[in-house]
């Protein structure tokens, strides 16, 4: 017979054995984890010390890459030092990395007169501004290069390609970029920023060919070798002040063989926004030039060509004035660009008849003349990618007093002016193809009829265009 104490025994040893074999079990789990979470520490450990060493092996090389490369530099620089003395460099030659671009351009003319025989009544002959030949051609394309040369100096060179495949420099210059107040010096070759469109590449006007007072009274830009100042007034109103001397041989002036300034301008221009859809700009230039032994030929009263020289001053104001719309601001998708600019030009000097002396009659007289011309443009983009424009150009020759020559030499009177139209569709920034078509009256009783399609295609970083 069982006894309470008995049975209570027995109780617990039934308990105990239930028990024991469920916290073995969860201690067997816990060894197994503890196992795995070593494994992994150990892993980890493992790769940590491989990427360790690895790091402090590429570290090594790197040293030894900059030494190298500090060696090399250093060679170089003494050897440029021994060949011309110069500041010691402080950054590789790898470093200067300039920005380069093309502008590629192209365009079928069909012309119902000879382009080899454009001619504009009452002036002077100014360089090859004649339309281009009949026919496919391609158009001036350009090359150009620039960079900061230092935190003081901005530099740039452009080259011009011409149909005929010669080479010329058409800007090459520096600016200094780090004068306080407001100023701006660029020295070297640049085009002029007399007027509103002298100073814009070809590649970005907004017609094919530059306007009629362009081509009479610069041969199409005016370009200068020497230096120029510009100033921004610090004010809300947009006020530019410039000052320009340079060597004078661009057109109206003549190459020189002498000390000093051959030509001098002067310009201010001032714009700013009206309300949230229009903005302006409006300016006045002064250039002045002394040409010497200015070569040309003119067909004299007696229906024969005659070789003309002239020496004395040349002087042109400019009045320019531009207006843009664009709704909001936004001239993305739809703005309108009105422009214009009207030319003065008084020249007074000394005129040789008869240059070279192959008529016979060679003869010097005293000369003066006053000549004006304009034009006027309008432009409308009415989608992104489409603009419509019309200009009109005219020019006045005046009345010439050519003193005693006036007995071989005479005047028209005849006003050359020309019409023209154009649309153009633009792919981006970097292509546009332009349509245009224009009247050109520049001689009594001859009307020349033009059809452009032109192409523009621009490659690499370029600079924006100006306001």
């Amino acid at each position: 017979m069982h006894t309470p104490v008995t049975a209570v025994t027995a109780a617990l040893a039934a308990a105990l054995s239930f028990t024991l074999p469920a916290h073995a079990a969860k201690d067997a789990d816990l060894a197994e984890i503890r196992a795995q979470v070593k494994q992994m520490k150990e892993a980890y450990e493992q790769r940590i010390t491989a990427l360790e060493s690895r790091l402090a092996e590429a570290e090594k090389t790197a040293v030894k890459a900059e030494t190298t490369a500090a060696k090399v530099e250093a060679g170089a620089i003494q050897s440029a030092a021994a060949a011309a003395p110069m500041p010691a460099a402080t950054t590789s030659a790898s470093a200067f990395n300039p920005a380069i671009y093309a502008v590629l351009q192209g365009v079928y003319a069909n012309l119902s007169q000879d382009p080899n025989k454009y001619v504009i009544n009452g002036f002077v002959p100014s360089g090859d501004i004649a339309p281009a030949k009949r026919g496919f051609s391609i158009a001036e394309s350009e090359l150009g290069f620039s960079a900061n040369v230092d935190d003081k100096i901005y530099a740039n060179l452009i080259l011009s390609l011409s149909p005929d495949n010669s080479v010329e420099v058409e800007e090459a210059y520096g600016v200094l970029t780090a004068l306080p107040g407001g100023l701006r010096p660029k020295f070297g070759r640049f085009l002029s920023s007399i007027g509103y469109l002298n100073d814009q590449h070809q590649h970005g006007w907004d017609f094919y060919d530059a306007p009629l007072p362009y081509q009479a009274f610069f041969g199409g830009q005016f370009r200068s070798d020497g230096l120029q100042m510009k100033w921004v007034a610090p004010t809300d109103t947009y006020l530019e002040l410039g000052a320009e001397v340079g060597d004078g041989a661009s057109f109206p002036g003549t190459e020189r063989n002498r000390n000093g300034v051959g030509n001098y301008a002067l310009y201010a221009h001032a714009g700013g926004d009206i309300g949230a859809n229009h903005s302006w700009r409006a300016g006045l230039s002064y250039l002045g030039l002394k040409p010497q032994d200015r070569e040309y030929v003119q067909v004299d009263t007696s229906g024969v060509d005659s070789q003309l020289a002239f020496s004395g001053r040349s002087q042109l104001a400019i009045a320019d004035f531009v207006w843009k719309y664009a709704p909001n601001g936004n001239a993305q998708s739809t703005n309108f660009k009105l422009q214009g600019e009207y030319f003065w030009r008084k020249e007074s000097g000394d005129l040789t008849y008869d240059r070279d002396g192959a008529l016979g009659l060679t003869n010097d007289s005293s000369y003066s003349s006053r000549q004006s011309g304009w034009y006027l443009q309008g432009v409308y983009q009415f989608l992104p990618e489409w603009r419509v424009g019309v200009r009109y150009d005219q020019l006045e020759p005046g009345s010439p007093d050519y003193g005693s020559n006036a007995t071989y030499l005479d005047s028209s009177g005849f006003n050359p002016k020309r019409y023209a139209a154009m649309v153009d569709y633009t792919t981006s920034e970097f292509g546009r193809f332009r349509l245009q078509v224009q009247q050109s009256k520049l001689l009594p009783d001859l009307t020349d009829n033009q059809v452009f399609l032109q192409y523009v295609l621009t490659l690499g970083a370029h600079g924006a265009h100006k306001y």
